[in-house]
């Protein structure tokens, strides 16, 4: 059985996680809030830029090779705004993930812990009991790490299919026709 120490220990130990979490958290905010900001900014400026070239243009064929001349930045900015976002959003749900491991694994060693001994104190006989709880604890802890498995790579393989993705758009764009 637990003791009060142990009980406070793990407590303690919780807060701990639970502060470095929501710091984690708080910096993910403040890294798209600083990213939206830049964002901004550049819009502003390039708007600005924009409608200065528009408003020169001599006649109707300048506006329109002026125009598509635009949107290829446009999008290479748009999809390198999405990567920067999926990063920062992908490096704090790491932090969690790392987190929420890390506890899983302890909390198993413990209830591991318990089961041991509530296996050491069980009346004679139980034996086949306690021999099925122990392989349903551990069918679970298998299952569970099998779940976080490929939630990581499903992760990972949405990571790269959306760079891949952006990375393609971006190439399209370039690759696109301009007239001039």
């Amino acid at each position: 059985m637990l003791t009060a120490e142990q009980m406070m220990a793990s407590h303690r130990a919780n807060i701990e996680t639970l502060y470095g979490l929501t710091q984690k958290a708080f910096e993910g905010v403040e890294k798209l809030m600083e990213l939206n900001m830049q964002a901004a900014r550049a819009a502003l400026s390039d708007s600005a830029s924009n409608a200065q070239a528009v408003l020169s243009a001599k006649d109707a064929q300048e506006l329109l090779t002026l125009q598509a001349s635009l949107m290829q930045p446009i999008a290479e900015k748009a999809a390198a705004y999405s990567r920067q976002m999926i990063d920062i959003a992908s490096g704090t749900s790491r932090e969690f993930a790392k987190a929420a491991e890390a506890q899983g694994a302890e909390a198993q060693q413990k209830f591991m812990a318990v089961v041991d001994n509530v296996a050491k104190n069980a009346p004679a006989g139980s034996e086949t009991a306690v021999a099925v709880m122990k392989n349903a604890v551990s069918a679970a802890s298998t299952a569970m790490e099998n779940v976080q498995k490929a939630v990581k790579q499903a992760t990972e393989i949405a990571e790269s299919n959306f760079h891949a993705m952006s990375q393609n758009v971006t190439s399209a764009t370039k690759a696109s026709p301009r007239k001039r």
